[in-house]
């Protein structure tokens, strides 16, 4: 699933192409993925519409068109978007003034688009915690200190801090070289300011060389991102520690896949 570093790049990019440009008609290839409302007043309700502004929100993205009307963009596991011509395989194409299409596109079909008069009334961004990038140190320490969850997990929950997931999680916890498994109110004063740095490190690497192709994920342009060459423990399961070269292992925490070393990270 792509993280704030992966969302950022798209929004930043979005902002580029489509502020001020015109939705004038949409095909809709695939009903399942608008969510919200029928397919006949979602195309309504945006064709004819300007885009104002582009919003990221944790994960989400959001096209803003006037004070009461938002095209929200959920990508989740499998959906990417595509801006220049019109895609056969998009499940829906904006058709914008100048010409080019943005496309959605989605194999699996487990995205959402929804079109709301206030895409803060949304059940899923009212529970987000605040954005890493809105955490001054003093709170971050706070946050910790009031749970007793293993850190990892509670970096990904999304209610604590908005934006991070498995892989941010990993790299940070790597660069601040901290046990995964360590209770996170068990952290001392240096950890938390070491985990502190590294979390926006990681996020502000993530964000310069235009996300993590992992998986599926590519940014507007259809271009692969350049971070996932720059991963030191992510992925890398029984390769060489970029520090001390004993073999990365991997483990199951909280249900997700979690690779660190365990030389390197106390």
């Amino acid at each position: 699933m792509p993280e704030l570093p992966e969302v950022e790049t798209i929004k930043r990019q979005l902002e580029k192409k489509m502020l001020d440009k015109k939705i004038v008609n949409i095909q809709i290839n695939n009903k399942t993925v608008i969510k919200e409302p029928d397919t006949e007043s979602f195309k309504n309700g945006i064709v004819g519409e300007t885009v104002t502004e582009v919003i990221r929100r944790a994960k989400l993205l959001i096209i803003k068109f006037k004070e009461d009307k938002f095209l929200i963009i959920h990508l989740r596991i499998s959906g990417w978007l595509l801006y220049g011509k019109k895609e056969e395989k998009s499940r829906v194409s904006f058709e914008l003034s100048d010409g080019n299409f943005l496309n959605y596109m989605d194999q699996r079909m487990l995205g959402e688009l929804k079109l709301r008069r206030d895409y803060k009334d949304l059940k899923f961004i009212k529970s987000l915690g605040p954005e890493p990038f809105d955490i001054s140190l003093e709170e971050f320490a706070k946050i910790l200190k009031a749970k007793k969850t293993k850190i990892k997990p509670l970096l990904m929950d999304q209610t604590v801090i908005a934006g991070m997931g498995n892989i941010y999680a990993q790299e940070a916890l790597f660069a601040a070289q901290i046990d995964p498994t360590n209770t996170a109110n068990n952290l001392n004063q240096t950890q938390v300011a070491n985990l502190y740095k590294a979390m926006l490190l990681v996020l502000n690497e993530g964000i310069k060389y235009k996300g993590s192709s992992v998986d599926i994920y590519r940014n507007l342009e259809g271009d692969k991102g350049g971070m996932e060459k720059r991963l030191k423990v992510y992925g890398r399961e029984n390769k060489p520690c970029v520090v001390c070269k004993e073999p990365i292992k991997k483990t199951l925490i909280g249900g997700r896949g979690t690779c660190f070393c365990p030389n390197c990270q106390k």
